[in-house]
């Protein structure tokens, strides 16, 4: 039985104790939830209904709770129920109702742990968007982790997603870039203004390489010709680098593609938008008293672009220097006619810093500023760094120690959760090897996984779909990477330990060895789904 499950047998005890004593059922609640105690001892799983219901239908409490504990336990599955405090039921499962669970999950395969709590909604997710002057850095290496995760997540749970970057290639900064790129080509030093680093003479020789002419072009010709040439070298190698990264998006959107409209006025010959009605601090620039359109224009134009592609919710990941971003893009929203609450989301992204030996990795061999997703992945690989980055809420700065992240240890998170996918995968084949099968769904004894720690893992397995449409709704991935640590691989070590799947010797093949196999080939269902929610992967062998 799921705690989904048992949450509306719950509901179901309520509606006949409601009918029994003639109380009105429009009290009750469409749904309701039940959660595991924190003290195993308390049950299986906790519900508050009585509480909840008492003041509505003027019953004490722990009246209440009793009338529903005696109908709680006439439901097949149900061992015991028992009132806590002043009206808290603690349910405890028979162990064939709680064993039941292993075969959903295999039979569920991948799909198990999806739901539709989302579902109707669609959203555009847009992250990374790094300005192709350079590789991304270990910031937007953040960002690609989370977002990836986040839009496994939402799409998980119902939502129909379409993942954006934002290719940003106009502005002073790809002026810069292509000013750098002409000046290595010349053999000059950067401009003060420039960007330094290996990759820009490789930039800069690739495109000599594919327009020999371009030395001898006048010199605002030939800025034109790098600035072209460059970003879309520049822009190809980051597509690269986030494909090998395991992230791509569903859209490239080009800042050039957009038109911009909105709430404007004219004023000392510049235009603004007159967000200071809807709750920014001050109006906001459009286009300059030279005729040159500010950022925050595109912004305007990008944001009405997305609504009207059909997405009701707009989700944009930006990093820690861009907390001045949300009020006037909040204010710009509700401009249009949007509620900023319904419509419009921002995500903040702290830092996070590359550490080997206790000192932090200051800069890139290649990029010479920063540390880049390639340094990333060299120093720890894809599985690690995806894992470590998505691990952290994103508004929490993080270090990621290369020594911690590389050694097989268990105290390197990704090692041990992918030790349980290891395990498990090596388990069946060794019980393969000895002729031990899982055999007929229908033959399957769920009643025989009543150890401790057959139970407690049983209860681990059955948080996942929860724990996934919360990670999903409140944005946070990394939810589910410390269920994974924490639920799971505790539990199924502690079940390993101590529940011996395979017969020793000359010890025949028992039901108990099937329905164990059931358990632990669920327990790989789940790692898998949800590593693969991380963008990670669950090896077979380590």
């Amino acid at each position: 039985m799921t705690p989904a499950e048992l949450a509306e047998v719950v509901l179901a005890a309520a509606h006949a104790v409601f009918d029994e004593r003639g109380l009105d059922r429009a009290a009750l609640p469409a749904q309701t939830t039940v959660e595991r105690p924190r003290n195993p001892d308390h049950g299986d799983y906790a519900s508050t209904l009585a509480l909840q219901l008492s003041k509505k239908v003027g019953v004490p409490p722990r009246e209440l709770a009793t009338a529903l504990a005696d109908e709680l336990a006439k439901a097949p599955g149900v061992k015991s129920v028992e009132i806590a405090g002043p009206g808290f039921l603690n349910v405890r499962l028979d162990a064939a109702a709680a064993g039941q669970l292993a075969k959903l999950i295999v039979e569920a395969g991948p799909a198990y742990g999806s739901s539709d709590t989302l579902a109707g909604q669609r959203i555009n997710l847009e992250f990374v968007s790094a300005n192709p002057t350079g590789p991304v850095h270990i910031g937007g290496v953040r960002w690609a982790a989370v977002g990836d995760a986040l839009s496994r997540l939402l799409r998980a749970t119902g939502a129909e997603v379409g993942t954006e970057y934002y290719f940003n290639d106009a502005g002073s900064q790809i002026d810069r870039f292509a000013r750098s790129l002409l000046a290595a080509a010349q053999g000059q030093p950067a401009p003060e203004d420039g960007y330094g680093g290996a990759y820009i003479a490789e930039i800069a020789a690739e495109v000599v390489r594919r327009r020999p002419d371009v030395l001898d072009l006048t010199p605002d010709a030939a800025e034109e010709v790098f600035r072209t040439e460059g970003v879309q070298l520049m822009f190809a190698e980051i597509k690269s680098s986030l494909r090998d990264f395991g992230v791509e998006f569903d859209t490239y959107f080009n800042e050039k593609d957009l038109q911009e409209q909105g709430h404007v006025f004219e004023s000392e010959g510049a235009t603004w938008l007159r967000t200071t009605e809807f709750g920014d601090d001050k109006d906001r620039v459009l286009r300059k008293s030279n005729g040159e359109w500010t950022y925050f224009a595109a912004d305007c134009a990008y944001y009405l672009n997305k609504r009207e592609r059909g997405f009701d919710r707009v989700v944009i990941m930006l990093g820690a220097d861009h907390h001045g971003y949300i009020g006037r893009m909040k204010a710009m929203s509700a401009c249009f006619g949007d509620d900023p609450a319904r419509n419009l989301e921002i995500l903040i992204g702290q830092l996070v810093n590359l550490v080997r030996d206790g000192a932090p990795v200051r800069m890139s061999k290649r990029a010479g500023t920063v540390v880049t997703l390639e340094d990333l992945v060299d120093a720890i690989g894809v599985d690690a760094a995806r894992y470590a980055l998505a691990r952290y809420s994103a508004d929490s700065p993080i270090d990621i120690d290369v020594e911690l992240w590389t050694r097989a240890k268990n105290d390197n998170p990704v090692y041990y959760v992918q030790y349980v996918a290891a395990r498990t995968a090596g388990v069946a084949r060794n019980a393969a090897e000895i002729g031990l099968t899982r055999g007929d769904a229908a033959a399957f004894q769920p009643e025989l996984l009543g150890h401790d720690k057959e139970n407690e893992l049983l209860k681990a397995l059955a948080e996942f779909p929860a724990v996934v449409a919360t990670a999903a709704e409140l944005r946070e991935p990394h939810r589910v990477a410390r269920y994974l640590e924490e639920s799971v691989a505790q539990a199924y070590h502690r079940f390993y330990d101590n529940c011996r799947i395979a017969p020793q010797g000359d010890e025949k093949i028992t039901d108990t060895h099937r329905a164990r196999l059931w358990l632990n080939d669920a327990t790989r269902v789940v790692i898998a789904n949800g590593l693969r929610l991380l963008g990670v992967s669950a090896p077979e062998r380590m």
